[in-house]
């Protein structure tokens, strides 16, 4: 059964921020105008210094795993690997893992497309006298990882040798992964797969130094699983047996949500949905699996939409409408216990917004989960509605807003007058002005975790937002800038967080 973890044992607060929204000084951006996203270098460092001065305990964010097209991390192309736009050039340089005209290809081309054209040296470094020691750490890492690395480099391979095209029509030898065509792949593009593999060695030798770096500044990482994978991604070609596809490969239905907050027709998500039977008949291996990886990257988990593992609504693949769909469900107790069995402290977060049911909240608490609420969606007049602060319990993980949410400031920009009023009234008619007001209001909760988006300790407006559910324009691209954080940043949290016993 469940073990509580002590990081929920005390009251500690922390900050949700992608990785790739923080600021980026990588020095290849030098002297051009790119647009870059954040990576795992210094700014990430000069983050963790700065929210440790905060008091903040906590450092949240999105899942990391390496993205499509649209960037959004909900839709990886892996269940394990990371993401290669996180990696810091700079680090590398530093190492010598790269060489200086590598970086000047990124600077003239841009950093995808240099890496997708081979642009960068760091596979041959390893055959150098000086790269002695980092090879047989690249061995160890590609020895200790064969379980999704091997199947995740040739995949990347294939994909571009298909040119981004969907693994479903490569050719169906290849398709059907048959053992020749396997080998023969492999030893073709031999050279190229082992560029993927270096690179996943440099991502993960990277994450490895800034959470150890973290950890002794008293940070943990707080860390996202969806519960489902993408379609076209590494871990449905190499197990399709564990997900509900045709015989070509197909979803036969798909994942996703019926009308709710977010949207009026619901929401398709288009990942294939889990063979459940199959799955548990190896006794859920491949979801151990990938919390094994999960656990090596970060100290606390939030499993997204987790009320799936109680009941998921499966739309029919051969259709776009989420109103289609039904409820079906899913062995959640089964999956828990072995999940728990496996990992006996295992730090969960349930994610439990949207339809929630008394039965996801039963298979919730009877793992002792902590459940997640938000202050923006407790005041539509319900003196009963859980996201109040009279309704928490010290179990909740409490957040003015998350990803999904507007910031603070754009909400209430467009909050209706009467629910105004209510805030204000519940709030003593406080003569704070938001965001800090709501943040505030989640600090001085009961719930022993508080977490609050960095655009809004940034105070800043809806024009930040990171993501708009059930859209697809303008999502997963906003970053900050240092000039954004103002001299009395780190002292205005930390005395919060004095005031509210969130200093550890």
């Amino acid at each position: 059964m469940a073990v509580k973890s002590p990081l929920f044992q005390q009251r500690r607060a922390g900050v949700l921020l992608h990785p790739t929204s923080l600021p980026c000084s990588e020095s290849y951006l030098r002297g051009n105008d790119q647009k870059a996203f954040g990576t795992l270098g210094k700014d990430a460092y000069h983050f963790i210094d700065l929210i440790a001065e905060a008091g903040l305990s906590i450092w949240q964010m999105l899942p990391t795993g390496p993205t499509q097209a649209d960037m959004s991390p909900y839709q990886s192309i892996s269940a394990h690997a990371g993401n290669p736009e996180l990696i810091s050039l700079d680090w590398l340089l530093e190492r010598g893992w790269i060489t200086t005209a590598d970086v000047q290809q990124a600077g003239e081309h841009g950093l995808t497309h240099a890496r997708q054209q081979g642009a960068f040296s760091f596979y041959q470094f390893l055959k150098t006298e000086e790269g002695l020691s980092t090879r047989h750490a690249f061995e160890n890492f590609c020895s200790q990882q064969q379980y999704w690395l091997d199947d995740f480099a040739l995949f990347c391979v294939l994909r571009h040798e298909f040119n981004g095209a969907s693994w479903v029509v490569w050719p169906e030898l290849i398709r059907q992964r048959t053992t020749d065509a396997l080998t023969k792949a492999r030893t073709d593009l031999q050279e190229k797969i082992d560029v993927i593999l270096f690179e996943q060695f440099c991502f993960f030798s990277q994450w490895d130094a800034l959470k150890n770096y973290a950890n002794q500044k008293g940070i943990y990482l707080f860390g996202d699983i969806p519960i489902f994978v993408g379609h076209d991604s590494a871990d449905v070609w190499a197990q399709p047996h564990y997900f509900q596809l045709d015989e070509q490969g197909n979803p036969l239905t798909v994942a996703g949500v019926p009308p709710d907050y977010f949207s009026e027709t619901g929401q398709h998500w288009g990942n294939p949905h889990y063979d459940w039977a199959a799955i548990e008949a190896d006794g859920f291996q491949w979801w151990l699996a990938r919390l094994h990886t999960q656990l090596h990257l970060f100290d606390l988990i939030r499993i997204d939409h987790f009320r799936g593992f109680e009941a998921y609504w499966e739309i029919p693949g051969n259709t776009h409408d989420a109103r289609t769909g039904k409820w079906v469900k899913a062995p959640g107790e089964a999956f828990l216990k072995a999940c728990f069995n496996a990992y006996p402290a295992l730090p969960l977060v349930a994610e439990n917004l949207g339809v929630i049911t008394d039965e996801v909240e039963r298979l919730r608490n009877q793992f002792q989960l902590p459940g997640m609420l938000v202050l923006q969606f407790a005041f539509d007049g319900n003196t009963n509605n859980p996201h109040l602060p009279h309704n928490h319990t010290t179990s909740d993980v409490i957040y003015s807003g998350t990803h999904d949410n507007d910031t603070t400031l754009g909400w209430y920009a467009t909050l209706a007058e009467k629910d105004r009023e209510q805030l204000q009234t519940y709030c003593f008619n406080s003569p704070d002005t938001m965001p800090w007001l709501l943040i505030e209001l989640a600090l001085s909760s009961v719930g022993r975790m508080a977490i609050i988006p960095m655009q809004d300790f940034l105070e800043l407006d809806g024009g930040h937002r990171m993501n708009m559910p059930g859209t697809t324009d303008k999502n997963w691209v906003w970053t900050f800038s240092w000039d954004q954080v103002e001299p009395t940043f780190a002292e205005r949290i930390r005395q919060l967080l004095r005031t509210y016993h969130r200093l550890c």
